[in-house]
């Protein structure tokens, strides 16, 4: 069946399963090309999960293709407990404090054959409904199938807006916070967003809470029953939400704009982009706070430092084709052009 996370307007709706040999099956139904190669691995000296590592033999990175290879075939781990997650930190160990995804994850068979098509490798693992792509770049997680289910014109709309949101939602609120504390800078056109009344509690306060509850009503939401979640999400909606004002606790403007930011958040097709843009917004509203004239520009360029010094698992930059730019990549990025 479709999946929940990765729907479509248009286009087929099958996902993949939990069984390995139905999901290599999906891909090789799109693809009936001979170079298309399925290799069949093992990782894990007590599982024996078995992995199936998927590339077109003519327009892979050969030399990624055997680093990865020798990677699985090397490693000593005793089991792949959490699947991909298990897999991904054999491949790449993660530095902890560049929260930023090296990998792309699928459940959409269309998705991961065009990404064979365009020279990627897709790694499939056993009891996991999930396909890895690599290698990628920033620009690569933010594509979505959407993107290519409608006419050009239509999927550049939707991929810009989903990029504008995507910055958005992590300058939004700390750029709001940083007028606060320096009003003077705010254009008179702007002067709406101010205050109206002092808060009782200071707004970076009220910021922190808000993303901490938000991520707890999530939690929430994936424990309680289906029958259940429609009306708690009401009830949390309109009484937590409406008394929180009332009792002083949150500033109406603060409600709206972290109700933005959570929507928004969900643009994003995969949860990993949006938890690290959650963490630099943390970072930028933190310093902001500390130092009000420049903490902002401080975390804007730590930011950019991280994005810069983060590399794809082929050691590329993870900023490719902005920098380096390559201006003929970077068009088919940012806009839905033809396809080939």
């Amino acid at each position: 069946s479709e999946p929940d996370k990765d729907k479509t307007f248009h286009g087929s709706r099958d996902g993949f399963v939990e069984t390995l040999v139905l999901n290599t099956a999906l891909i090789r139904r799109r693809i009936r090309y001979p170079q298309l190669h399925v290799e069949h691995l093992q990782l894990g000296a007590l599982s024996k999960t078995d992995i199936a590592l998927c590339y077109i033999d003519d327009r892979c990175d050969h030399k990624l293709l055997e680093i990865i290879r020798q990677k699985i075939q090397t490693s000593q781990i005793q089991a792949l407990t959490m699947n991909q997650e298990t897999l991904a930190e054999v491949l790449l160990p993660h530095k902890w404090y560049n929260p930023f995804p090296k990998f792309k994850y699928t459940e959409r068979p269309d998705t991961a054959a065009a990404q064979l098509l365009e020279g990627d490798i897709v790694l499939f693992v056993d009891n996991s409904p999930q396909a890895m792509i690599l290698p990628v770049t920033l620009f690569d997680i933010v594509e979505e199938a959407n993107d290519y289910y409608f006419p050009p014109l239509t999927g550049t709309y939707l991929r810009l807006t989903r990029l504008f949101t995507t910055l958005f939602t992590l300058l939004f609120t700390p750029l709001w916070l940083y007028f606060l504390a320096n009003p003077h800078l705010l254009p008179s056109w702007l002067s709406f967003i101010l205050l109206n009344e002092p808060p009782k509690v200071p707004i970076i306060a009220q910021l922190l809470i808000l993303e901490l509850a938000i991520d707890g009503l999530r939690l929430a939401s994936l424990n309680t029953p289906n029958m259940l979640t429609t009306s708690l999400s009401m009830i949390g909606a309109i009484v937590v939400g409406d008394f929180a004002v009332q009792s002083g606790w949150f500033s109406p403007e603060t409600m709206l704009y972290m109700a933005f930011v959570a929507i928004a958040t969900h643009t994003q097709p995969g949860y990993e982009l949006g938890y690290a843009l959650k963490f630099m917004r943390l970072l930028l509203l933190i310093l902001t706070a500390l130092f009000p004239a420049w903490g902002l520009w401080l975390g804007l360029a730590l930011i950019f430092i991280i994005l810069l010094s983060n590399k794809t698992i082929s050691r590329k930059s993870y900023l490719y084709p902005l920098i380096p730019f390559n201006y003929a990549d970077f068009k088919k990025k940012v806009l839905r052009i033809k396809i080939d």
